[in-house]
Protein backbone atom coordinates (compact mmCIF):
# COMPACT_ATOMS: atom_id res chain seq x y z
CA UNK A 1 0.00 0.00 0.00
CA UNK A 2 1.74 2.95 -1.21
CA UNK A 3 1.76 6.00 1.73
CA UNK A 4 0.08 9.47 0.77
CA UNK A 5 2.18 12.16 -0.67
CA UNK A 6 1.49 15.52 1.14
CA UNK A 7 1.73 17.89 -2.37
CA UNK A 8 3.02 21.41 -2.26
CA UNK A 9 0.67 24.10 -3.64
CA UNK A 10 3.21 25.83 -5.73
CA UNK A 11 2.34 28.20 -8.45
CA UNK A 12 -1.24 27.87 -8.41
CA UNK A 13 -1.73 23.78 -7.94
CA UNK A 14 -0.93 20.88 -6.04
CA UNK A 15 2.38 19.45 -6.76
CA UNK A 16 4.69 16.81 -5.77
CA UNK A 17 8.39 17.83 -4.29
CA UNK A 18 11.12 17.12 -6.17
CA UNK A 19 12.70 16.59 -2.83
CA UNK A 20 14.42 14.06 -1.56
CA UNK A 21 13.83 14.43 2.12
CA UNK A 22 11.08 13.16 4.00
CA UNK A 23 9.13 12.94 6.86
CA UNK A 24 6.77 10.16 8.31
CA UNK A 25 3.31 11.97 9.90
CA UNK A 26 2.45 9.86 12.27
CA UNK A 27 -0.66 8.74 14.11
CA UNK A 28 0.34 9.98 17.73
CA UNK A 29 -2.12 7.40 18.96
CA UNK A 30 -0.65 4.56 17.21
CA UNK A 31 2.90 5.53 15.37
CA UNK A 32 0.40 4.47 11.94
CA UNK A 33 2.32 6.23 9.43
CA UNK A 34 -0.66 8.68 7.94
CA UNK A 35 1.75 10.13 4.55
CA UNK A 36 4.84 11.45 3.86
CA UNK A 37 6.11 15.56 4.05
CA UNK A 38 8.71 16.71 1.72
CA UNK A 39 11.11 19.46 2.86
CA UNK A 40 10.75 21.42 0.23
CA UNK A 41 13.68 22.46 -2.39
CA UNK A 42 15.91 25.48 -2.12
CA UNK A 43 14.31 26.21 -5.55
CA UNK A 44 11.06 25.23 -4.54
CA UNK A 45 10.67 27.90 -1.94
CA UNK A 46 11.99 30.29 -4.29
CA UNK A 47 9.40 29.80 -6.62
CA UNK A 48 6.68 30.14 -3.83
CA UNK A 49 7.81 33.73 -3.18
CA UNK A 50 8.25 34.40 -6.53
CA UNK A 51 4.93 33.45 -7.75
CA UNK A 52 3.31 35.59 -4.57
CA UNK A 53 4.83 37.98 -5.66
CA UNK A 54 3.81 38.24 -9.14
CA UNK A 55 -0.10 37.77 -7.85
CA UNK A 56 0.49 40.54 -5.61
CA UNK A 57 0.73 42.98 -8.35
CA UNK A 58 -3.02 41.92 -9.61
CA UNK A 59 -4.59 40.92 -6.03
CA UNK A 60 -3.69 44.10 -4.29
CA UNK A 61 -5.92 45.75 -7.17
CA UNK A 62 -9.03 43.49 -6.49
CA UNK A 63 -11.42 45.77 -4.37
CA UNK A 64 -12.06 44.90 -0.91
CA UNK A 65 -15.30 44.30 -1.03
CA UNK A 66 -14.32 41.72 -4.27
CA UNK A 67 -12.32 40.07 -1.59
CA UNK A 68 -14.69 39.66 1.07
CA UNK A 69 -16.75 37.73 -1.09
CA UNK A 70 -13.65 35.31 -1.41
CA UNK A 71 -13.47 35.15 2.45
CA UNK A 72 -17.75 35.03 2.93
CA UNK A 73 -17.27 31.81 0.53
CA UNK A 74 -14.36 30.11 2.31
CA UNK A 75 -15.99 30.29 5.29
CA UNK A 76 -19.01 28.24 4.19
CA UNK A 77 -16.89 25.96 2.71
CA UNK A 78 -15.41 25.60 6.18
CA UNK A 79 -18.21 25.31 7.23
CA UNK A 80 -19.88 22.64 5.44
CA UNK A 81 -16.46 20.37 5.81
CA UNK A 82 -16.33 21.06 9.55
CA UNK A 83 -16.53 17.50 10.76
CA UNK A 84 -14.25 16.08 7.53
CA UNK A 85 -11.32 18.68 8.98
CA UNK A 86 -11.53 17.98 12.55
CA UNK A 87 -11.26 14.35 11.90
CA UNK A 88 -8.09 14.50 9.33
CA UNK A 89 -7.11 17.03 12.59
CA UNK A 90 -7.58 14.65 15.08
CA UNK A 91 -5.74 11.63 13.81
CA UNK A 92 -2.98 13.31 12.40
CA UNK A 93 -2.44 15.62 16.57
CA UNK A 94 -4.35 12.75 18.16
CA UNK A 95 -6.99 15.35 19.71
CA UNK A 96 -10.19 14.01 20.36
CA UNK A 97 -12.92 14.45 18.13
CA UNK A 98 -14.67 17.45 20.13
CA UNK A 99 -11.39 19.26 20.55
CA UNK A 100 -10.70 18.83 16.97
CA UNK A 101 -13.96 20.93 16.04
CA UNK A 102 -12.67 23.17 18.54
CA UNK A 103 -9.62 23.92 16.68
CA UNK A 104 -11.75 24.33 13.41
CA UNK A 105 -14.30 26.46 15.00
CA UNK A 106 -12.20 29.10 16.53
CA UNK A 107 -10.34 29.10 12.93
CA UNK A 108 -13.61 29.77 11.16
CA UNK A 109 -14.48 32.53 13.48
CA UNK A 110 -10.73 34.63 12.51
CA UNK A 111 -12.51 33.71 8.44
CA UNK A 112 -15.39 35.42 9.28
CA UNK A 113 -13.99 38.32 10.94
CA UNK A 114 -12.04 38.90 7.61
CA UNK A 115 -15.35 38.84 6.62
CA UNK A 116 -15.52 42.21 7.59
CA UNK A 117 -12.09 43.55 5.99
CA UNK A 118 -13.95 46.48 4.19
CA UNK A 119 -14.38 48.23 7.34
CA UNK A 120 -11.29 47.17 8.64
CA UNK A 121 -9.31 48.96 6.18
CA UNK A 122 -11.08 52.34 6.19
CA UNK A 123 -8.67 55.43 6.55
CA UNK A 124 -9.35 58.39 8.80
CA UNK A 125 -10.06 62.07 7.39
CA UNK A 126 -9.51 65.75 9.15
CA UNK A 127 -11.00 68.35 6.93
CA UNK A 128 -9.36 71.88 6.62
CA UNK A 129 -6.11 70.84 8.76
CA UNK A 130 -5.38 74.43 7.63
CA UNK A 131 -7.21 76.47 5.25
CA UNK A 132 -7.91 74.46 2.16
CA UNK A 133 -6.07 71.65 3.26
CA UNK A 134 -7.38 68.22 4.23
CA UNK A 135 -5.75 65.48 5.50
CA UNK A 136 -6.59 61.70 4.70
CA UNK A 137 -5.00 57.85 5.51
CA UNK A 138 -5.23 54.99 3.18
CA UNK A 139 -4.47 51.90 4.13
CA UNK A 140 -2.51 49.31 1.81
CA UNK A 141 -1.05 46.24 1.61
CA UNK A 142 2.25 45.13 2.12
CA UNK A 143 3.17 42.27 -0.25
CA UNK A 144 4.59 38.37 0.30
CA UNK A 145 3.95 37.34 3.87
CA UNK A 146 4.63 33.88 5.25
CA UNK A 147 2.55 32.30 8.06
CA UNK A 148 5.15 29.34 10.37
CA UNK A 149 2.78 27.69 12.36
CA UNK A 150 2.52 25.16 15.25
CA UNK A 151 1.70 21.51 15.51
CA UNK A 152 -1.46 21.92 18.32
CA UNK A 153 -3.55 23.94 16.73
CA UNK A 154 -3.25 23.16 12.89
CA UNK A 155 -6.63 24.24 11.83
CA UNK A 156 -7.03 27.67 13.87
CA UNK A 157 -3.33 29.17 13.59
CA UNK A 158 -3.17 29.06 9.84
CA UNK A 159 -6.64 30.36 9.68
CA UNK A 160 -5.17 33.44 12.12
CA UNK A 161 -2.49 34.48 9.51
CA UNK A 162 -3.34 33.69 5.95
CA UNK A 163 -7.55 34.55 5.23
CA UNK A 164 -6.64 37.94 7.08
CA UNK A 165 -3.43 38.94 5.41
CA UNK A 166 -5.00 37.88 1.99
CA UNK A 167 -8.12 39.91 2.51
CA UNK A 168 -5.84 42.86 3.22
CA UNK A 169 -4.44 42.20 -0.33
CA UNK A 170 -1.40 40.59 0.60
CA UNK A 171 -0.11 37.05 -0.78
CA UNK A 172 0.95 34.55 1.59
CA UNK A 173 3.34 31.38 1.95
CA UNK A 174 2.30 29.19 4.26
CA UNK A 175 4.74 26.73 6.32
CA UNK A 176 2.76 24.52 8.80
CA UNK A 177 4.43 22.25 11.26
CA UNK A 178 5.68 19.01 9.38
CA UNK A 179 3.93 17.21 12.41
CA UNK A 180 0.75 17.42 11.37
CA UNK A 181 0.46 18.88 7.79
CA UNK A 182 -2.49 17.00 6.38
CA UNK A 183 -5.04 19.66 8.14
CA UNK A 184 -3.52 22.93 6.47
CA UNK A 185 -3.45 21.12 2.96
CA UNK A 186 -7.16 20.45 3.61
CA UNK A 187 -7.52 24.11 4.02
CA UNK A 188 -5.60 25.10 1.09
CA UNK A 189 -7.75 23.03 -1.03
CA UNK A 190 -10.61 24.67 0.30
CA UNK A 191 -9.65 28.09 -0.08
CA UNK A 192 -9.01 27.82 -4.04
CA UNK A 193 -12.40 26.35 -4.17
CA UNK A 194 -14.05 29.18 -2.29
CA UNK A 195 -12.62 31.26 -5.55
CA UNK A 196 -9.45 32.43 -4.24
CA UNK A 197 -7.07 33.32 -7.49
CA UNK A 198 -4.28 30.51 -7.33
CA UNK A 199 -1.57 32.24 -6.31
CA UNK A 200 -2.30 33.97 -3.76
CA UNK A 201 -1.34 31.31 -1.59
CA UNK A 202 1.07 28.62 -1.72
CA UNK A 203 1.86 26.18 0.91
CA UNK A 204 5.91 24.69 1.46
CA UNK A 205 6.97 22.06 4.09
CA UNK A 206 10.07 21.62 5.59
CA UNK A 207 12.24 22.62 8.67
CA UNK A 208 14.39 25.42 9.97
CA UNK A 209 16.27 25.22 6.89
CA UNK A 210 12.92 26.42 4.64
CA UNK A 211 12.56 28.92 7.61
CA UNK A 212 15.54 30.68 7.61
CA UNK A 213 15.28 30.96 3.59
CA UNK A 214 12.05 32.57 4.10
CA UNK A 215 13.33 34.64 6.66
CA UNK A 216 16.02 35.66 4.54
CA UNK A 217 14.41 36.32 1.00
CA UNK A 218 14.17 39.79 0.12
CA UNK A 219 10.74 39.56 -1.34
CA UNK A 220 8.81 38.60 1.99
CA UNK A 221 8.15 41.50 3.81
CA UNK A 222 6.08 40.20 6.48
CA UNK A 223 6.46 36.84 9.31
CA UNK A 224 3.90 35.61 10.96
CA UNK A 225 5.17 32.84 13.76
CA UNK A 226 3.85 30.39 16.78
CA UNK A 227 6.05 28.16 18.71
CA UNK A 228 8.14 27.65 21.41
CA UNK A 229 10.53 30.60 22.90
CA UNK A 230 13.98 29.57 21.82
CA UNK A 231 12.54 29.14 18.17
CA UNK A 232 10.43 31.95 18.21
CA UNK A 233 13.33 34.33 19.51
CA UNK A 234 15.81 33.10 16.33
CA UNK A 235 12.80 33.71 13.94
CA UNK A 236 12.41 37.24 15.90
CA UNK A 237 15.94 38.24 15.50
CA UNK A 238 16.82 37.00 12.20
CA UNK A 239 13.62 38.25 10.90
CA UNK A 240 14.15 42.03 11.91
CA UNK A 241 17.95 42.16 10.95
CA UNK A 242 16.60 41.23 7.65
CA UNK A 243 14.30 44.20 7.86
CA UNK A 244 11.70 41.73 7.45
CA UNK A 245 7.62 42.84 10.09
CA UNK A 246 7.78 40.22 12.50
CA UNK A 247 5.62 38.95 14.94
CA UNK A 248 6.35 35.68 17.01
CA UNK A 249 3.79 34.23 19.76
CA UNK A 250 6.42 32.31 21.88
CA UNK A 251 6.27 30.38 25.26
CA UNK A 252 3.76 30.54 28.13
CA UNK A 253 3.39 29.75 32.07
CA UNK A 254 -0.26 30.76 32.57
CA UNK A 255 -1.50 30.66 36.12
CA UNK A 256 -4.93 30.82 37.44
CA UNK A 257 -5.56 32.64 40.90
CA UNK A 258 -8.07 30.86 42.80
CA UNK A 259 -9.50 32.90 46.01
CA UNK A 260 -11.24 31.91 49.26
CA UNK A 261 -14.14 33.03 47.81
CA UNK A 262 -14.29 31.19 44.59
CA UNK A 263 -17.00 28.75 43.98
CA UNK A 264 -15.12 25.63 44.93
CA UNK A 265 -16.61 22.69 42.43
CA UNK A 266 -16.36 25.79 39.16
CA UNK A 267 -12.90 26.34 40.21
CA UNK A 268 -12.10 22.33 40.18
CA UNK A 269 -13.78 21.66 36.62
CA UNK A 270 -12.31 24.48 34.87
CA UNK A 271 -8.50 23.88 36.01
CA UNK A 272 -9.30 20.24 35.47
CA UNK A 273 -10.26 21.30 31.57
CA UNK A 274 -7.49 24.03 31.75
CA UNK A 275 -4.55 22.09 32.28
CA UNK A 276 -5.02 18.88 31.00
CA UNK A 277 -7.64 19.75 28.00
CA UNK A 278 -6.21 18.84 24.61
CA UNK A 279 -3.26 16.37 26.41
CA UNK A 280 -1.97 20.32 27.84
CA UNK A 281 -0.46 21.45 24.62
CA UNK A 282 -1.81 24.31 24.36
CA UNK A 283 0.04 27.86 24.77
CA UNK A 284 -3.35 29.25 26.74
CA UNK A 285 -3.35 26.30 29.39
CA UNK A 286 -3.63 26.83 33.06
CA UNK A 287 -0.49 25.10 34.29
CA UNK A 288 0.09 26.44 37.54
CA UNK A 289 -2.91 27.31 40.08
CA UNK A 290 -1.87 29.88 42.91
CA UNK A 291 -4.28 28.91 45.97
CA UNK A 292 -4.64 31.89 48.21
CA UNK A 293 -5.13 31.30 52.05
CA UNK A 294 -7.73 29.15 53.04
CA UNK A 295 -8.33 27.67 48.89
CA UNK A 296 -5.22 25.79 49.25
CA UNK A 297 -7.62 22.66 51.15
CA UNK A 298 -8.68 22.59 47.26
CA UNK A 299 -5.93 20.15 46.48
CA UNK A 300 -7.30 16.74 47.81
CA UNK A 301 -10.05 17.02 45.99
CA UNK A 302 -7.96 18.38 42.63
CA UNK A 303 -6.34 14.71 43.15
CA UNK A 304 -10.12 13.19 43.34
CA UNK A 305 -10.45 14.38 40.13
CA UNK A 306 -7.42 14.39 38.21
CA UNK A 307 -7.63 10.64 38.97
CA UNK A 308 -10.74 9.99 36.95
CA UNK A 309 -9.33 11.46 33.85
CA UNK A 310 -7.73 9.58 31.29
CA UNK A 311 -6.53 9.63 27.68
CA UNK A 312 -7.93 7.78 24.52
CA UNK A 313 -8.22 7.52 21.01
CA UNK A 314 -9.36 10.43 19.11
CA UNK A 315 -13.14 9.14 18.27
CA UNK A 316 -13.38 7.69 22.37
CA UNK A 317 -16.22 9.81 22.84
CA UNK A 318 -15.34 9.42 26.85
CA UNK A 319 -11.70 10.22 27.06
CA UNK A 320 -10.89 13.42 28.04
CA UNK A 321 -7.87 14.32 25.49
CA UNK A 322 -5.66 12.48 23.08
CA UNK A 323 -1.83 11.39 23.33
CA UNK A 324 0.99 14.33 22.97
CA UNK A 325 2.39 14.86 19.51
CA UNK A 326 5.76 12.38 19.62
CA UNK A 327 7.53 9.80 21.73
CA UNK A 328 9.94 12.89 22.33
CA UNK A 329 7.53 14.96 23.63
CA UNK A 330 6.07 12.62 25.53
CA UNK A 331 9.72 11.73 27.28
CA UNK A 332 10.35 15.42 27.85
CA UNK A 333 7.24 16.06 29.93
CA UNK A 334 8.10 12.57 31.89
CA UNK A 335 11.91 13.58 32.55
CA UNK A 336 10.04 16.90 33.99
CA UNK A 337 7.59 15.04 35.89
CA UNK A 338 10.78 12.82 37.54
CA UNK A 339 12.70 16.65 37.78
CA UNK A 340 9.94 18.02 40.11
CA UNK A 341 9.57 14.68 42.42
CA UNK A 342 13.62 15.27 42.46
CA UNK A 343 13.46 19.25 43.31
CA UNK A 344 11.20 18.25 45.78
CA UNK A 345 7.92 19.19 44.98
CA UNK A 346 5.38 16.52 46.38
CA UNK A 347 3.32 14.70 43.57
CA UNK A 348 0.06 14.33 45.08
CA UNK A 349 -1.51 12.46 41.87
CA UNK A 350 1.06 10.92 39.23
CA UNK A 351 -1.00 9.14 36.48
CA UNK A 352 1.57 10.00 33.72
CA UNK A 353 2.71 6.35 32.75
CA UNK A 354 -0.45 5.31 31.10
CA UNK A 355 -1.95 3.16 28.50
CA UNK A 356 -4.87 3.30 26.49
CA UNK A 357 -5.81 -0.46 25.25
CA UNK A 358 -4.93 -1.72 21.76
CA UNK A 359 -2.96 1.31 21.25
CA UNK A 360 -0.30 0.60 23.92
CA UNK A 361 2.56 2.43 21.44
CA UNK A 362 0.84 5.72 22.05
CA UNK A 363 2.61 9.00 23.05
CA UNK A 364 0.17 8.72 26.35
CA UNK A 365 0.45 10.75 29.36
CA UNK A 366 -1.69 10.64 32.26
CA UNK A 367 -2.46 13.82 34.38
CA UNK A 368 -0.05 14.82 36.92
CA UNK A 369 -0.86 17.17 39.89
CA UNK A 370 2.06 18.71 42.20
CA UNK A 371 1.63 20.65 45.38
CA UNK A 372 4.38 22.77 47.49
CA UNK A 373 6.11 23.82 44.18
CA UNK A 374 8.60 27.45 44.33
CA UNK A 375 9.31 29.57 42.19
CA UNK A 376 13.15 28.12 41.88
CA UNK A 377 12.06 24.91 40.52
CA UNK A 378 12.48 23.69 37.36
CA UNK A 379 9.34 22.51 36.88
CA UNK A 380 7.99 26.27 37.47
CA UNK A 381 10.25 27.98 35.30
CA UNK A 382 10.09 25.83 32.37
CA UNK A 383 6.61 25.44 29.83
CA UNK A 384 5.87 21.54 30.24
CA UNK A 385 3.76 21.76 27.93
CA UNK A 386 1.86 18.61 29.47
CA UNK A 387 -1.58 17.75 31.09
CA UNK A 388 0.56 18.47 34.47
CA UNK A 389 -1.09 21.04 37.11
CA UNK A 390 1.62 22.76 39.48
CA UNK A 391 0.03 24.25 43.00
CA UNK A 392 1.48 26.77 44.89
CA UNK A 393 0.31 28.60 47.93
CA UNK A 394 0.29 32.14 48.92
CA UNK A 395 -0.94 34.28 51.81
CA UNK A 396 -2.32 37.23 49.90
CA UNK A 397 -3.92 38.08 46.47
CA UNK A 398 -1.09 41.00 46.78
CA UNK A 399 1.21 37.73 46.99
CA UNK A 400 -0.07 36.06 44.06
CA UNK A 401 0.03 39.26 41.55
CA UNK A 402 4.25 39.61 42.44
CA UNK A 403 4.43 36.20 41.87
CA UNK A 404 2.99 36.37 38.66
CA UNK A 405 4.34 39.49 37.93
CA UNK A 406 8.04 37.87 38.41
CA UNK A 407 7.41 35.27 35.93
CA UNK A 408 9.01 36.38 32.40
CA UNK A 409 5.97 34.83 30.26
CA UNK A 410 2.72 36.97 30.62
CA UNK A 411 0.67 35.50 28.03
CA UNK A 412 -2.58 34.69 29.25
CA UNK A 413 -4.09 33.91 33.51
CA UNK A 414 -7.19 34.02 35.28
CA UNK A 415 -8.54 35.01 38.39
CA UNK A 416 -11.72 32.92 40.38
CA UNK A 417 -13.20 34.88 42.65
CA UNK A 418 -17.00 36.28 44.11
CA UNK A 419 -15.22 39.87 45.06
CA UNK A 420 -15.53 42.32 42.60
CA UNK A 421 -12.63 44.59 44.32
CA UNK A 422 -10.47 41.56 44.04
CA UNK A 423 -10.96 41.00 39.86
CA UNK A 424 -10.65 44.68 39.32
CA UNK A 425 -7.56 44.91 41.50
CA UNK A 426 -5.94 41.56 39.57
CA UNK A 427 -7.08 42.80 36.28
CA UNK A 428 -5.71 46.19 36.57
CA UNK A 429 -2.21 44.99 38.24
CA UNK A 430 -1.43 41.93 36.49
CA UNK A 431 1.48 42.44 33.45
CA UNK A 432 -0.38 39.35 31.25
CA UNK A 433 -1.74 40.26 27.98
CA UNK A 434 -5.11 38.27 28.63
CA UNK A 435 -6.84 37.91 31.58
CA UNK A 436 -9.68 35.66 32.54
CA UNK A 437 -12.18 36.84 35.51
CA UNK A 438 -13.90 33.70 36.04
CA UNK A 439 -12.70 32.40 32.90
CA UNK A 440 -9.95 29.64 32.73
CA UNK A 441 -8.62 30.48 29.17
CA UNK A 442 -9.54 33.95 28.08
CA UNK A 443 -8.79 33.36 24.41
CA UNK A 444 -10.35 36.52 22.81
CA UNK A 445 -12.97 36.29 19.84
CA UNK A 446 -11.46 37.62 16.46
CA UNK A 447 -12.87 40.99 16.55
CA UNK A 448 -10.29 41.73 19.47
CA UNK A 449 -6.67 40.80 19.44
CA UNK A 450 -4.52 37.91 20.86
CA UNK A 451 -2.10 39.77 22.93
CA UNK A 452 0.30 37.99 25.24
CA UNK A 453 3.10 40.19 26.82
CA UNK A 454 6.85 40.19 27.85
CA UNK A 455 8.62 36.73 26.24
CA UNK A 456 5.46 35.26 25.35
CA UNK A 457 5.26 38.05 22.31
CA UNK A 458 7.83 39.36 20.82
CA UNK A 459 6.62 42.28 17.89
CA UNK A 460 4.80 44.93 18.41
CA UNK A 461 1.26 44.05 16.43
CA UNK A 462 -0.44 40.88 17.77
CA UNK A 463 -3.18 38.73 15.80
CA UNK A 464 -6.10 38.71 14.22
CA UNK A 465 -8.29 41.68 15.11
CA UNK A 466 -7.81 45.16 14.46
CA UNK A 467 -3.78 44.50 15.30
CA UNK A 468 -3.77 41.75 12.77
CA UNK A 469 -5.01 44.25 9.98
CA UNK A 470 -2.45 46.64 10.61
CA UNK A 471 0.31 44.37 10.60
CA UNK A 472 -0.55 43.22 7.25
CA UNK A 473 -1.25 46.62 5.74
CA UNK A 474 0.79 50.32 5.91
CA UNK A 475 -0.86 53.55 6.08
CA UNK A 476 -0.49 56.08 3.53
CA UNK A 477 -1.33 59.60 4.60
CA UNK A 478 -1.81 61.99 2.20
CA UNK A 479 -1.97 65.70 2.44
CA UNK A 480 -3.63 67.88 -0.16
CA UNK A 481 -4.85 70.84 -1.18
CA UNK A 482 -6.58 72.60 -4.65
CA UNK A 483 -6.03 76.35 -5.75
CA UNK A 484 -8.78 78.32 -7.30
CA UNK A 485 -6.70 80.39 -8.92
CA UNK A 486 -2.61 80.89 -8.94
CA UNK A 487 -0.91 82.02 -5.94
CA UNK A 488 0.76 85.30 -6.51
CA UNK A 489 4.14 84.68 -5.06
CA UNK A 490 6.56 82.14 -3.80
CA UNK A 491 6.10 81.00 -0.05
CA UNK A 492 8.92 79.25 1.37
CA UNK A 493 8.04 79.25 4.95
CA UNK A 494 6.03 76.06 5.96
CA UNK A 495 4.42 77.93 8.63
CA UNK A 496 2.65 80.86 5.80
CA UNK A 497 2.35 78.08 3.42
CA UNK A 498 -0.15 76.25 5.47
CA UNK A 499 -2.03 79.15 6.76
Amino acid sequence: MSIRQIPLLLEGSFQESASSERLPVRNPANQEVLAEVPFATHGEVNRAVAAAKEAFKSWREVPPPARARIMLSYQHLLKAHHDEIAEILAKETGKTFADARGDVWRGIEVVEHACNISSLLMGETVENVANGIDTYSMIQPLGVCVGITPFNFPAMIPLWMFPLAIACGNTFVLKPSEQDPMTPTRLAELFLEAGAPKNVLQVVHGGRDQVDQLLAHPDVHAISFVGSAPVAEHIYRTGTHNLKRVQCFAGAKNHMVVMPDAQPQQVINNLIGASCGAAGQRCMAISVALLVGESKNLVPQLAEAFKVMRPGVWNDSSAAYGPVISPKARQRILDLVQIGKDEGATCVFDGSQVTVPDHETGNWVGPVLFSGVKADMQIYREEIFGPVLLCMEVDTLEDAIALMNANPFGNGCSIFTASGAAARKFQHEIEVGQVGINVAIPVPLPFFSFTGWKKSFLGDLHAYGKQGVRFYTETKTITSRWFDEDIAHAAPNMTISLK
